[in-house]
């Protein structure tokens, strides 16, 4: 039988070997099932298996095979929607619950690699960087913002100050945050599947869920077994399919798109990016960037609404990273790659429950790293008779697109075109 490998991402290039994990074979029986191997099943499963649960992920392909072993690498604090936005639609209440928890995944991966010795290139420190005066007035006060909210270390930057993050003329200042920082974001998903494997989780690759069995048993089938289990978790995101129509609906996936160069060298990047820093800017559509571990510049850009990829990212990324360091134009690209992630309507994830014992997590929304392994932390706490927290986001609504599935991508086309424009016109 044919195994689908990795995207021919620099990620998938780099990654650590990995152990073989058959696919699930008959009937097997778990306290709980987990459907994905990405960042919320895993770390889901890892926080379940602590718990002394009995854990089995089911994976349609390869651990990390989506979003989580392709995306950026940043670990980018609060959520796709800010704590002011939530304040405003949702009240104080839900803003004081979600702001407590908004800088909390990065800690959990910042545990996970300490406790479980993973090798996945953490480098601390990120940036946001402003193109515009009214940008730079809107980092201020998400400064102003955050360290209400505890993350009171942030520092901005203009002038000589930036240009010891970003060595560029593109900004007209930046917002620096100690508490973000970057990883090889495959590697540390295989990290955190080899931990769920110590704790006596098992871990089936080359497994797509064909059908969900509901009752007091969970059954996920597969085309070759069937799980059973007390409890299930679904975290597909983008790569769910239509196993579960009602999740489906309630959100859109979106392409976005990298490239790798060729290796720069240390004293290249360092002249580029002298802090080591992630950064990503404030447009709509925005950009995002940083140097690997192999001193190569890590460059992506854009949102496909409905998911895939344009016919060629490297003429679409090449006149951003070129706009943005004029010294690298005519770089070689050494890899250039793709993938999806889940978009929802309020830009809020979607965690919830479609029976007692079946829980849901997706749609970050592009804010992924950080909300997905807070996500895991929350179904386990729930699963473990303390559900508060979990239950503040199940709380929130879940909307479908308006216009159902045939209309979700242009009417969200039609935003996006008048905020980029909003952006290519400085408002």
């Amino acid at each position: 039988m044919s195994r689908i490998a990795h995207a021919p991402s620099y990620y998938a290039a780099s990654a650590h070997p990995q152990p073989p994990r058959p696919p699930l074979q008959g009937v097997v029986e778990a306290d709980v099932a987990v459907l994905g191997a990405g960042y919320s099943g895993l770390s889901a499963a890892l926080h379940l298996a602590e718990r002394g649960f009995r854990v089995a992920v089911l994976e349609s392909v390869r651990v990390g095979w989506g979003a989580s072993g392709r995306n950026g690498g940043q670990l980018v604090n609060s959520y796709s929607r800010d704590i002011d936005v939530i304040q405003r639609t949702y009240g104080e209440d839900a803003a004081r619950a979600l702001g407590s928890m908004m800088f909390e995944g990065g800690d959990i991966i910042r545990e996970r690699i300490a406790r479980y010795d993973i090798a996945c290139d953490y480098r601390q420190g990120g940036a946001f960087v402003a193109h515009t005066p009214r940008q730079l007035a809107q980092l201020r006060a998400q400064q102003a913002l955050w360290a209400r909210y505890g993350n009171d270390h942030m520092e901005l930057c203009e002038g000589d100050a930036l240009r010891e993050v970003v060595n560029c003329d593109a900004y007209a200042g930046g917002l620096v945050d100690p508490r973000s920082g970057h990883v090889h974001p495959l590697n540390l998903a295989l990290g955190e599947a080899a931990a769920v494997e110590r704790l006596g989780g098992r871990i089936y690759e080359h497994s797509a869920v064909t059908r969900l069995a509901r009752g007091d048993t969970v059954v996920l089938h597969t085309a070759s077994g069937q799980l059973r289990a007390k409890f299930a978790v679904i975290t597909g995101n983008a790569y769910l399919g239509s196993v579960v129509p009602e999740l489906t609906g309630k959100a859109m996936p979106c392409g976005t798109q990298m490239i790798a160069t060729e290796v720069l060298g240390e004293a290249a990047g360092q002249r580029l990016l002298p802090a080591g820093y992630c950064v990503e800017d404030c447009n709509y559509i925005l950009d995002y960037y940083r140097m690997s571990a192999d001193h190569r510049l890590l460059y992506g850009s854009g949102v496909t609404y409905g998911g895939g990829d344009p016919a060629s990212i490297e003429r679409f990324i090449r006149p951003r990273l070129e706009k943005t360091f004029p010294s690298l134009k005519g770089v070689r690209f050494d890899y250039s790659w793709g993938g999806d992630f889940l978009l929802t309507l309020t830009r809020l994830p979607q965690l919830g429950r479609l029976e007692d014992n079946i829980y849901y997590a997706q749609g970050y929304s592009g804010h992924g790293v950080c909300t997905s392994h807070l996500a895991g932390r929350l179904i386990a706490e729930a699963m473990g008779q303390q559900a508060e927290r979990f239950d503040v986001f199940a709380g929130l609504p879940h909307y479908p697109f308006p216009g159902g599935r045939a209309f979700r991508v242009p009417f969200t086309l039609l935003g996006a075109w008048y905020y980029s424009l909003r952006d290519r016109l400085g408002l």
